[in-house]
């Protein structure tokens, strides 16, 4: 026997008017990790739903364990120990963490004549799992009680009751922590140690380094490359996947900073935020870094009247405002564009025009009637200006990229000519190619006179495109940094820092 868990061969997967894959390769070891790169729309989804029994194949053949297969369904996928687990989990929230692992695969006994569910064996077998996996979750907790991580770790543990010998991961650590990340890598480890072949799906290139042991690239459905990690670097992988060499990540443009645009003091909340207090300048490209849970997020929505804060006093133009709601805060320009373009960002069954026009109707009708010579006028403009991929603005924001999806979600705060924009992780999700493209609008609106507050996790990101950065830590400032003086360790420590340690930092 080779040792080739799965290997694809010659596939091709055509819709209508579209060719998906064309001619593609791809082949796992036992016991890898192995890494599937490319730009959104490469065709890495449709290619994992051809392995999972979600599509069929037009041409090409699928061998499992040097014995070629057809894959019927998912559920056939499971049976022959092929196992996926996406960004979005798919665990029933009000069950619990057990009867989410057996679910439609319950241990029956029989008591006389009638099967009634065996949970002492469930519970075993789980134990079992959670046991080899070096974790520990309550098997009657409700998933819905659950942080994301230990969802992912669920998912994991529901994969190894089927038995799967090939794990796909798509996007797993989109929504963890650090410290999390670092956990499953362990967890991920381990199972490439006990003989799972693991494919790992991501846009974080750095983790690709960190973690796998081979890297294939895709791009417009064919098969570019495959390489060993430890024999190549990112602008290699870069260079495969756009078909061109990137020399710049972070396009910024110097431009001239003006007088202070917003200011905030003392501002707090019950829950998180406490005695916040920053300005941003006309013209500056403000960056807030911290880890998951530091408060950025939160306080962006104080910011723009989601969650009005409690405390504390915010000026804009050097006058005292107070947003009881976002409404308010639009109208006087101050626009959020949220870190959750699927769930808020847009609504991807409506066209691009219509997402773009959405929060200004009012602007663009009069006595009623919509004014739809205006609204496409205004919606053709932006897709123009920032460079959205799509044929009009008729099409339908669910057949864009990932990035020209996140291009939607700016452009239709852009329509609205903010003073001060807030992006909050502004390329989550997002290839490398797009991550570029959407840096050169940032630069391009800061150029322009716009006042950008940018929230990101990526320091590189936040490096690479601020004037300034501050660096919150359990819900407040814990330091800040001029562009002349950035340092990603130094950043680091400050938002690693324990209590008290923070200020020995500055």
């Amino acid at each position: 026997m080779s040792d080739t868990a799965l290997r694809l061969s010659a596939i091709v997967k055509t819709f209508p008017g579209v060719v998906a894959l064309n001619d593609m390769n791809f082949e796992l070891r036992q016991g890898e990790i192995h890494a599937i790169c490319g730009e959104n729309g490469a065709g890495k989804s449709t290619l994992m739903k051809v392995v999972t029994g979600v599509h069929s194949p037009d041409q090409g053949t699928i061998t499992l364990f040097d014995r070629e297969e057809k894959i019927a369904n998912p559920v056939d996928a499971f049976s022959k120990g092929i196992a996926i687990i996406y960004q979005e989990t798919s665990l029933f929230e009000e069950m619990t963490v057990l009867e989410n692992l057996f679910l439609g695969r319950e241990i029956v006994k029989k008591i006389g004549p009638l099967p009634v569910l065996d949970y002492k064996a469930m519970a075993l077998r789980m134990e079992s799992i959670l046991h080899s996996l070096h974790i520990s979750i309550p098997m009657d907790e409700k998933i819905k009680n659950l942080g994301m991580a230990q969802k992912q770790m669920v998912e994991i543990a529901k994969a190894l009751t089927f038995r799967s010998r090939i794990l796909i991961l798509d996007e797993p650590t989109a929504s963890l922590t650090q410290e999390e990340v670092d956990a499953l890598f362990a967890i991920i480890r381990g199972l490439r140690d006990n003989g799972v072949s693991i494919v790992y799906i991501s846009h974080r290139l750095e983790e690709i380094f960190i973690l796998c042991d081979r890297v294939t690239v895709i791009r417009d459905g064919r098969y570019i490359s495959t390489k060993e990690v430890a024999k190549t670097n990112k602008d290699q992988l870069v260079a495969d996947m756009v078909g061109r060499s990137m020399d710049n990540y972070y396009p910024k443009t110097a431009v001239e900073i003006g007088g202070e645009l917003l200011s905030a003091r003392e501002l707090g909340d019950r829950e998180l935020l406490h005695d916040i207090s920053f300005h941003v300048r006309r013209g500056e490209i403000l960056g807030f870094a911290g880890l998951a849970g530091s408060g950025r997020t939160e306080l962006a929505m104080a910011l723009s009247g989601f969650t009005p804060p409690e405390r504390g006093e915010i000026f804009l133009d050097g006058k005292a405002v107070r947003f009881r709601n976002y409404r308010e805060a639009m109208e006087q320009g101050l626009v959020y564009v949220t870190e959750d373009r699927g769930k808020y960002g847009v609504i991807v069954n409506m066209s691009v025009k219509d997402n773009i026009v959405m929060p200004q109707l009012d602007k663009n009708s009069r006595f009623g009637v919509i004014n739809k010579q205006k609204e496409y006028s205004v919606a053709e403009r932006i897709r123009e200006s920032i460079g959205i991929k799509a044929p009009d603005t008729d099409f339908l924001v669910m057949n864009l990229s990932g990035g020209n999806q996140q291009k939607v979600s700016v452009g239709k705060a852009l329509a609205l000519n903010p003073k001060l924009l807030i992006l909050d992780e502004p390329t989550r999700g997002v290839d490398v190619n797009s991550k570029a493209e959407i840096h050169r609008i940032i630069s391009q609106m800061a150029a322009s006179g716009l006042t950008i507050l940018m929230i990101s996790s990526e320091l590189p990101e936040l490096i690479g495109m601020c004037d300034r950065i501050y660096v919150m830590k359990d819900g407040t400032i814990a330091g800040c940094f001029d562009r002349d003086k950035f340092s990603q360790e130094e950043i680091l420590h400050i938002a690693l820092a324990s209590e008290g340690g923070a200020e020995a930092a500055l």
